[in-house]
């Protein structure tokens, strides 16, 4: 029988009963969390399909991109995850591939995919730069649907609050009890997986602003990198669970989105500085796939 657990938000009143499963197929259980990505990963999809013509992208390109896409977000994550964790995996190996208990990171995976999108491209002999701003305005969607599997495994949730919407559950105060001593168990706390879904729907919009309108070359990646670091760096600041560096007070993910975000910033001056357009698909692309020469 699944266990559901009561989900309280005393501020407004709502109590809602949530369980990491979502159903059951005889005896295997389908979690929400990867429900939830494989939802995210089909609207991806079928957006980057719909548009692409538009933007004058390979339809084609897309299938392509999501089936190195999927591996590598998903080895990505769990690299960076366990990196982080390398004093309990370190003496656990098994564990690193028990990927049921959890542990994948945002970053990991954004970071494997951007280098598997530059060696298909290299391979292939396509512009990454042009593929990647494409498709990286559905990254941030994916993201805002994804991050409510958090809600559903109670996970990732910040500090306490006195404001309204902030939530408690027996599995919240259990983690506060155990990780947070200097904490008051009881109080509800920043649901931070609403904040940065919130965000990430932004972001997405945004992105397709830039994508439509921008004639610089990688300046939509860059906004992505930029917008996103910032809206998780002071997410992260909230959060209870972040990772560290080493045995240090500084949190890997702030660390990184701080990185991203100057980086970010610096490239798109220089680019628009230095006037770097868009370059065009090779027109094989086009023609493999039966869509006739780009326009």
């Amino acid at each position: 029988m699944t266990n559901f657990v009561e989900v309280k938000f005393p501020g407004l009143g709502i109590n809602v009963n949530v369980s990491p499963v979502a159903f059951k197929i005889g005896s295997i259980e389908v979690y929400w969390y990867g429900l939830l990505i494989a939802l995210a990963l089909v609207l991806a999809v079928v957006l980057a399909v719909k548009q692409a013509k538009k933007h004058n992208f390979p339809e084609s390109l897309v299938y392509d991109t999501i089936l190195m896409t999927i591996p590598c977000a998903i080895i990505g994550a769990r690299i960076y995850f366990v990196a982080c964790n390398w004093d309990y995996y370190g003496k656990n190996l098994k564990a690193i591939f028990d990927l049921r208990s959890g542990g994948l990171a945002v970053y990991g995976g954004v970071i494997l995919v951007f280098i598997g999108g530059i060696v298909m491209c290299h391979i292939r002999k396509i512009p990454f730069r042009e593929l990647a701003d494409y498709c990286v305005v559905y990254l941030p969607l994916g993201q805002a649907i994804g991050r409510w599997g958090n809600f559903f495994n109670q996970e990732c949730f910040g500090t306490t609050t006195t404001l309204p919407w902030g939530m408690t559950s027996s599995t919240v105060e259990s983690y506060l009890s155990m990780n947070c001593p200097t904490l008051v168990s009881t109080m509800p706390v920043h649901p931070t997986f609403l904040y940065e879904s919130l965000a990430d729907l932004a972001i997405f919009f945004i992105l397709l602003y830039i994508r439509k309108h921008s004639k610089v070359s990688f300046e939509t990646s860059c906004a992505y990198f930029a917008l996103y670091g910032t809206a998780r760096f002071f997410i992260e600041g909230m959060r209870t669970d972040s990772l560290y560096i080493g045995h240090t007070s500084i949190r890997t993910s702030q660390l990184l989105s701080l990185i991203f975000v100057i980086a970010a910033l610096l490239y798109i001056a220089y680019a628009r500085y230095k006037k770097i357009e868009k370059k065009p698909f090779p027109a094989a692309l086009y023609a493999e796939a039966g869509e006739g020469k780009k326009k």
